[in-house]
């Protein structure tokens, strides 16, 4: 079995139609994800690369809780972002700039003034994001970043600056915090050489390292983990994955890390 896992490009309207390398956008098509397929031994988690032209729609996503409550299963999406590039005044629009009530955020969002009762973080590469489900959000333009995800793909758009998509209110609503994003508690700022904990759960962890992972570090990843290269190449299991792949390592014994290469290693957490 191939420890590189195989990778889906999926056509976006505010996608792109010259990628970076290594990733190449067929001819006449506008790539905005590249995913790369969860495997059976972590089926919880899902890795992609975004690339955007345009923003993407103002959307949120339900709790675990939520869909639960619904009878649709452990459907929840949390996700972090990871900025590896970002044209000049490129944001990211996360929460609002003061409480919203739901009835006001309707409205926000049937007229389009939704956008600005945003507030926009304007972002370098090294920008590290927590979305926390119900977390009101949206990707402006000229962002290439990491997204890290619960691998669910509920996710009710809100508003989508006139595009012809389908938007989901009643949904989005009601499960919709009209809150004040958390930049102290969901925001890094990353070293591009750092080892640092990235997130720590409940729903899975992400570290990024440098060479060889430290003892303490090694510890969180007794099984089944991701790897993603960011700088050199790595082996998983003798196959070698550069940047821009993402492979699967059945235990961190099986991955060969180059000395000064950068990684982000992943997996879910048991809940």
């Amino acid at each position: 079995m191939n420890a590189a896992l195989p990778i889906r490009q999926v056509e976006k309207p505010w996608g792109k139609d010259v990628l970076p390398a290594p990733f190449k956008a067929p001819e006449g098509k506008r790539i905005g994800e590249i995913w790369f397929e969860p495997p059976a031994a972590l089926p919880d988690l899902l890795v992609k690369y975004i690339f955007t032209s345009e923003k993407l729609s103002v959307q949120v996503h339900p709790s675990d809780a939520q869909t639960l409550a619904k009878g649709i299963g452990r459907q929840g999406k949390e996700e972090c972002w990871f900025i590896l590039a970002a044209e000049p005044g490129a944001t990211l629009g996360i929460g609002f700039n003061a409480p919203i009530s739901e009835e006001d955020m309707r409205e926000a969002a049937l007229d389009g003034s939704i956008e600005g009762l945003m507030t926009w973080h304007e972002v370098v590469p090294g920008d590290f994001f927590y979305i926390p489900a119900n977390t009101v959000h949206a990707i402006g333009i000229g962002v290439s970043l990491i997204e890290v995800q619960q691998n669910s793909d509920i996710t009710y758009r809100l508003y989508d600056y006139g595009r012809p998509r389908e938007l989901h209110l009643e949904e989005g609503m009601a499960v919709s915090k009209g809150e004040v994003y958390d930049l102290a508690k969901w925001h890094k700022r990353v070293a591009a050489h750092a080892t640092e904990t990235l997130v720590d759960g409940p729903l899975f962890l992400l570290d990024q390292i440098e060479g060889r992972p430290s003892a303490e570090i090694a510890g969180r990843y007794p099984d089944a983990l991701l790897v993603i290269p960011r700088e050199g190449t790595v082996r998983v299991a003798g196959e070698a994955i550069g940047p821009g792949g993402c492979g699967l390592a059945a235990a961190l014994e099986d991955v060969e890390f180059a000395e000064n290469g950068v990684c982000l290693l992943a997996r879910a957490c048991a809940v």
